[in-house]
């Protein structure tokens, strides 16, 4: 949004494309109540821009400067001369024992859930896994009714400590931090913390943690789990982005290795909103030829990368974590592949080749991060249809674009 709306401003012509149907992505997602005050400004920014917005998810390149995109009505093409990348980020999920009962769930998957309807009133939710995700999840599910046990944290209290001081130069920060405990206030905390198994019979009923070394069960309705984010770099890998330690590389204007191409956000490293904000707006003006106004974001960006650098070091996974799933855990819930298979084999190819493992709806993008973590695999490989899509999709060509897009 902030990109699409600096090169607006800036004088291009240009379209926004998000597999939402409505803008803000997950962190604005609207859940019939008041949209966020940031998410509105920059929507008004992009209406009196006249920024053409068109839902769907984009799944090919068949060559450049045309993506095909996909929505409810089918595919469609899409014809650029310069592209902004803010592809986001996803859950980390890492397999324990009782992980694919009902009722087992993403910490923000869960939020998106009751944004969307799902009634959480009474119920006992515990919330797990590690990063900053945890609270904001916790805060939101109790002020919609939610009871919450325990939060449990996998970081150290020394970690979390150094995270403390490191709030101390983000003011606004500590603001979000002071409004979070204050939803908060009774509600359990615990570091050196993490879930070792769910058990229940038709839905989970308790789960086992870990705390500071004892094992504990507690009983619950549902556990919200997730261990910190995972940046979404399949589009720009399709397009041939150089990727380095699971992050799409940029310049100091956003820019990638493909030609007329920036990436922002999550893709280039995990950092939050406002640093995906800052990080637009240096693209949009620098795709726009305002690359000098784009620099005067610098200073602010590289201070929101401090933070993002410390947010890295603190939610950093133990290695203890590796010994979360039993040989008979299900690691890759789309093909009911289990733990003892996947330990036969060397790398994330061959144990697609051997298993399917990584081949199913969700296509690795559950069990390719599970896996990079607990066998020290490389997941990153891609191929068109980046997304299951249609088969009328699949047979769709660029020269079947009418009307062509511009983005």
């Amino acid at each position: 949004m902030a990109a699409a709306a600096r090169a607006a401003e800036s004088g291009l012509q240009v379209g926004i494309v998000d597999d939402n149907t409505t803008l803000g992505g997950q962190i604005w997602r609207r859940s019939g109540g008041a949209p966020e005050p940031q998410s509105s400004a920059w929507a008004e920014r992009l209406r009196s821009a006249k920024t053409m917005v068109l839902c769907g998810r984009v799944f090919h390149q068949p060559e450049p400067g045309i993506l095909l995109a996909e929505n409810d009505g089918g595919p469609y093409g899409l014809e650029y001369e310069k592209l902004v990348l803010a592809t986001g980020a996803r859950e980390r999920f890492l397999p324990f024992p009782g992980w694919t009962l009902p009722n087992v769930m993403g910490a923000g998957g869960l939020q998106a859930m009751v944004k969307c309807g799902l009634s959480v009133n009474g119920k006992r939710v515990v919330v797990a896994g590690s990063g900053p995700l945890l609270l904001a999840v916790a805060a939101y599910l109790r002020k919609h009714g939610a009871r919450i046990p325990i939060v449990c944290e996998q970081a150290s209290w020394g970690s979390i400590a150094r995270f403390s001081l490191a709030l101390l130069r983000q003011p606004d920060k500590i603001a979000q931090a002071l409004l979070v405990k204050r939803d908060l206030l009774s509600v359990p905390f615990s570091a050196n913390s993490w879930p070792v198994a769910a058990s229940g019979k038709v839905a989970v009923e308790s789960v086992t943690i870990s705390r500071n070394g004892r094992i504990e069960n507690i009983p619950c309705d549902y556990l919200a789990c997730g261990f910190h984010l995972v940046p979404n770099i399949d589009l720009p890998l399709l397009l041939g982005c150089q990727i380095r330690d699971g992050c799409v590389q940029v310049d100091d204007f956003q820019r990638t290795t493909v030609a007329q191409t920036f990436c922002v956000g999550e893709p280039t490293g995990i950092g939050g909103v406002e640093l995906a904000l800052v990080e637009g707006q240096i693209a949009g003006l620098t795709a726009a030829g305002q690359a000098s106004e784009g620099r005067h974001l610098f200073r602010q960006r590289e201070r929101l990368r401090r933070f993002a650098r410390s947010l890295d070091r603190t939610f950093r996974l133990r290695s203890k974590l590796r010994s979360l799933p039993s040989p008979e855990t299900i690691i890759c819930r789309c093909e009911d592949i289990r733990y003892v298979r996947l330990r036969r084999y060397a790398s994330w190819r061959s144990a697609k080749l051997q298993t399917r493992c990584g081949m199913g709806p969700c296509q690795g993008r559950v069990c390719g991060p599970a896996t990079e973590f607990l066998l020290k695999w490389d997941p990153q490989s891609v191929r068109p249809p980046i997304y299951p899509v249609r088969v009328e999709s699949l047979a769709f060509s660029a020269s079947q674009a009418e009307p062509r897009h511009y983005a």
